[in-house]
């Protein structure tokens, strides 16, 4: 199945080369047109590792209920993220032109996964490790054994293991995501865990979150109904962190989980994004359908602009 998936994604690949090829030949580098190019939606791609991936990557803890907006949020996520919705959620973003996806290695998302696949989806996989599923070995066997073409670890993790000076368990661990065939990362809320990588990791990519809402000091794990704050000056730091990191970044929790205006988030992401990094966002269509597509343009004007 993994092979049927990657001469899938290969010919879609080919496809959109092909198409971005008709382009005139000042375009610039690195941008073509999404496939909704007939109701004026862009894309641009980059590349991280062997991947083109799409700048906007659909984020999917809404997809698992984490809204960090409190328990009761959480709970209505849920209820509303039926398979079908999320699948609905997933077809639509092909159609804008993302061809990338960030989601967890619990049973949920893998299962969905295999069912959207089987399907005839297209999204690549970002797998994200996960403190609850096991250790970092087991979690990349999940991730590896299920489709996925990357790998990161967990950013609560990264925050704990930093905060209790065990971050020597990553170099295997990054190690071992390489040998099952995977571009490799880390993800982090705190800018030490980018400054430790930089000195001690060789990734394809980080995964770089502007808030650090909750430490995670005691728990790598995010709780749901825990206090969280989302201060300007963490997402200032995060920024003055990224433009001196040496691999691609996705940029992550840009809305502050729901807090920031969409407008205001996505002009300052596309300020601080450089030429090969993309942004994740996670939506939550149940009051306003339209949102992804609404997302998409914001980044797209918002980058036009730079």
């Amino acid at each position: 199945m993994r092979s049927q998936r990657k001469v899938r994604d290969g010919i879609v690949d080919v496809l959109r080369a092909a198409h971005s090829a008709t382009h005139t030949a000042g375009a610039e580098l690195g941008r073509c047109r999404g496939i909704d190019e007939d109701r004026g939606v862009a894309m641009q791609y980059v590349q991280i590792g062997s991947l083109r991936v799409s700048k906007f990557i659909l984020g999917s803890n809404p997809f698992s209920g984490f809204s960090h907006q409190g328990t009761p949020r959480d709970s209505e996520m849920r209820h509303y993220f039926s398979s079908a919705h999320i699948k609905a959620v997933m077809k639509e973003a092909e159609s804008l032109g993302v061809n990338t996806i960030i989601g967890r290695a619990d049973q949920h998302m893998t299962r969905l996964l295999m069912e959207y696949w089987d399907e005839g989806g297209t999204l690549k996989w970002f797998g994200q490790t996960c403190p609850e599923v096991g250790s970092h070995e087991v979690c990349i066997a999940r991730i590896a054994d299920n489709g996925a073409r990357a790998c990161y670890i967990h950013g609560g993790v990264m925050d704990y293991l930093l905060a209790n000076n065990k971050l020597a368990e990553i170099p295997p661990a990054i190690e071992l995501i390489r040998k099952r065939g995977l571009l490799a990362g880390v993800a982090g809320h705190n800018p030490a865990v980018f400054e430790w990588a930089e000195k001690n990791l060789d990734v394809d990519f980080y995964m770089c979150s502007y808030y650090n809402a909750a430490h995670r000091d005691k728990n790598a794990e995010h709780v749901s109904g825990m206090p969280e704050w989302f201060l300007p000056e963490d997402r200032e730091a995060m920024i003055r962190t990224i433009k001196n990191l040496s691999k691609p970044v996705i940029h992550y929790k840009i809305m502050a989980a729901g807090r920031n205006k969409p407008e205001e988030a996505f002009a300052v992401a596309a300020k601080a994004m450089r030429p090969g990094d993309a942004v994740c966002v996670g939506i939550f269509p149940k009051e306003d359908a339209s949102i992804l597509r609404t997302d998409v343009k914001l980044l797209e004007n918002a980058l036009a602009k730079k």
